[in-house]
This record gives structure tokens, sequence and C-alpha cells, in this order.
């Protein structure tokens, strides 16, 4: 009964990182070839924000705005001043199939005085309903499986130019809703994270003919704590999805009422890549993953069984572009590359930005490039909704 809780688990957890980073598919020979690293909770490394989500999912160096808490907290310190707003954003999941899947997520930003900036976030991905059966396929009731993160972001300049945050963040996951089978009960996940960013702004340089330029930089690193386990035993827990992001920006303002930016972000999972194994279970290449999370974060740079080169094949690419005319509407556009070995998602994202007043609607929408890997969100649209309540003082 213990094997069956087990399987029942990694069925579920297996549906959840599938539903979130996507359903492969492909012949025979494809599935043998991959060599992804797993993680539990993986949908709080999805984008949630629509405007990042029409530039390929770049976050690192844009420039902050009320989602910052989740791209780099230490652009908290480069929001406008006054800044007071909310956003809520929403993502359907696998809509062709089901229509009780989705993320939601809401976030809160304020800065307080001209160097320090706060947030607040939380994020809830519903699972929709579930049926429960045991080994001999019989009913045990049904389920509604989610996932919670509760998020608290600081950001402080400490120059003109460059600031540094950092960032809490709880997580629940539920994902059998308490299964009970002869005795031996299941039992959500949760763990803490922590995040610490950094970001650079230069000053607008004038071009001559009333143009100007700027540049922005950010490192971030997220989602560093300890591993998530579903039962009493951690010798079966996982690895939370910490990840570095490096990115950086170009701005050029045309004139007063045209603006454009241009994106480019580098991340990696900082966790361990599991090693190749002979039929007894001795390992032949890279180095065990059995380790502690802490030691995870370090072990990740040099632990590839493939060397140097599938080192840099976990590296993810990420580049966008967005345009803005009189600062209330904007066009985006954006692609991801990840390698086929490591999953192959692969798509291009475009967007679109209104901004009136103290109201403001993103949307994005994504395009595989792949045509083995099928993304969750394909031909989906996912929306913010923005209040700005500066604009109404």
């Amino acid at each position: 009964m213990k094997q069956f809780i087990a399987v029942s688990l990694l069925i579920l957890c297996t549906f959840s990182l599938q539903a979130q980073f996507g359903n492969l598919q492909g012949d025979g020979d494809y599935f043998s070839e991959l060599r992804t690293i797993s993680v539990a909770v993986p949908i709080i490394a999805v984008s949630p924000d629509a405007r990042a989500g029409g530039m390929g999912d770049v976050g690192a160096a844009t420039l902050a705005d009320v989602n910052a808490v989740y791209w780099n907290t230490g652009k908290l310190a480069f929001l406008p001043d006054g800044t007071n707003s909310l956003s809520m954003s929403y993502t359907p999941w696998l809509n062709r199939l089901v229509n009780d899947i989705n993320l939601a997520h809401i976030s809160y930003s304020t800065k307080f005085d001209d160097r320090q900036g706060l947030a607040l976030a939380m994020r809830y991905f519903s699972l929709g309903e579930i049926n429960f059966r045991d080994q001999d396929n019989q009913p045990q009731g049904t389920g509604q499986p989610y996932e919670l993160t509760l998020n608290a972001g600081y950001g402080l300049k400490l120059s003109n130019n460059f600031s540094m945050g950092v960032g809490l963040r709880f997580i629940y996951s539920d994902l059998t809703n308490g299964l009970q089978t002869a005795g031996i009960e299941t039992t959500p996940g949760s763990s803490l994270a922590a995040d610490l960013g950094f970001y650079y702004e230069s000053e607008r340089k004038s071009m001559g003919n009333g143009q100007y330029q700027s540049f922005t930089a950010g490192l971030n690193i997220s989602n560093v704590g300890g591993k998530i386990s579903y039962g009493t035993s951690q010798e079966s827990a996982d690895f939370l999805p910490a990840n570095m992001r490096l990115g950086g920006g170009y701005h050029l303002d045309i004139d007063k009422y045209n603006r454009f930016s241009f994106y480019a972000d580098l991340n990696k999972l900082l966790v361990p890549t599991p090693p190749e194994r002979d039929n007894n279970g001795e390992i032949i290449g890279g180095l065990d993953d059995n380790v502690s999370a802490f030691a995870g974060v370090f072990q990740s740079f040099n632990d590839a069984p493939g060397g140097v080169d599938e080192e840099l094949e976990e590296i993810n690419i990420n580049i966008g572009a967005e345009y803005w005319y009189d600062n209330k509407f904007a066009f985006r556009g954006g692609y991801q590359y990840e390698d086929p070995e490591k999953g192959g998602r692969q798509y291009y994202t475009i967007g679109l930005g209104i901004q009136y007043n103290v109201f403001g609607l993103d949307f994005a929408y994504l395009i595989p490039a792949s045509a083995t890997v099928r993304s969750p969100l394909e031909n989906t649209l996912r929306f913010t909704l923005l209040f700005n309540f500066e604009q109404a003082e």
C-alpha cells in the first residue's frame, strides 16, 4: 500500500509538472534522450503576469512595475515615485482539454520614499477536480488539488543607479487533499524560500535630436529554500525550482511619444542534475543528487554527466521587446529557447498593453515553436488587470 501511495503521488506530481511546463509529445526515442531536471511545485517558476508573458518571459532587467517582486526584488527600489499599484492576473491552463485548471496571481507594490519599495503577492494554482482511485481502480473520492504561495519583497537603493532586494516566499502544495488508505495518510507539502536580487539602471543620456537612451541590468536568485515533501519521510523530499536569472535591457526614447525597449535573460535552475547510473544503481556519470537544498545550489554548476557542454544546455534564453506610444499603448513580442534535451520548451509570444489613467490591461498570447513539445499555454490568452491608485490622487 505504501508503494501505491508513492505511485499515486508520483503520477499526480508528474501531471502537475507536465501541465505546468509542457505536455511532451514525440517518437519513442525522444523521451529516452530527454535529460530534464525534475522539481516540486514547478508552478512557482512560471511567469505570472501578462506583460512579461508577452515579451518571452523576460524580467530580470525590465523597467520596474507592480510585478517586480516576482522577477527581481531589486527593481522595487526603482518603482516610479509615489507608486501605489495593484495587479490581478489570470492564466487558463490546458483550456483545450479542461476548463477548471488555472493560475491566478495578485500583486501589490508601493514606493514609500525615493529609495525604498515594498511588494506583497499571492499566487494560487488550481488543478481542478480529480477523481482518486486505488490500485484496484476503485473510487476513493474526489479532490481539488491546489498550490499556493505568499510573497513579500523589499528593495533598497544603494546608490542612484544600483539597488538590491530581498524576498521571502511561503509555499503550500496540497496535491491529494489528505488522501488516506489503510491508515496511511498523505500530507500537504510546505516550505519557505528566499529571493535575492540586484538591479542597475543607468541615467538617460541624450543622443541628440530629442532622443535618449539608457541601460538596465539585473541578477535575481529565487526560490532558494528547503526541500518539500508530501509525507512524513524526508527521504522522498524534492527540490524547489531554485533559479538564477541574469538579464540586460536597452531603452531608446525616440521622442516624447515613442519608446522602445529590448531585453535578454539567461536562466539556470540551481538544482542538481540527476546522475547517470548503471543497472545496479551505481553512479557512472555526474554527481550524487541526494544532497541538501543549499548544497544543491552550488553543485548545480558542475554536476552534469555531460560536463561543461551539458551545463550550458541547462541555460534557457529569453528575449523580448516592448514599444510604448504616449505611455498609453504597448506592443510586445518575445521568444524562449530551451535545449531539446532539457525539455525543449521553445515558443514565441506576443502581447498588448493599454494604460488609461487609473486602469491598465495587459494581454499575452503564446505560439509554440517546437513540433515535439506542446505547451499548456499555446493559443491561450492571458491577461492582467492593473490599478494605479496614485493616478487617482
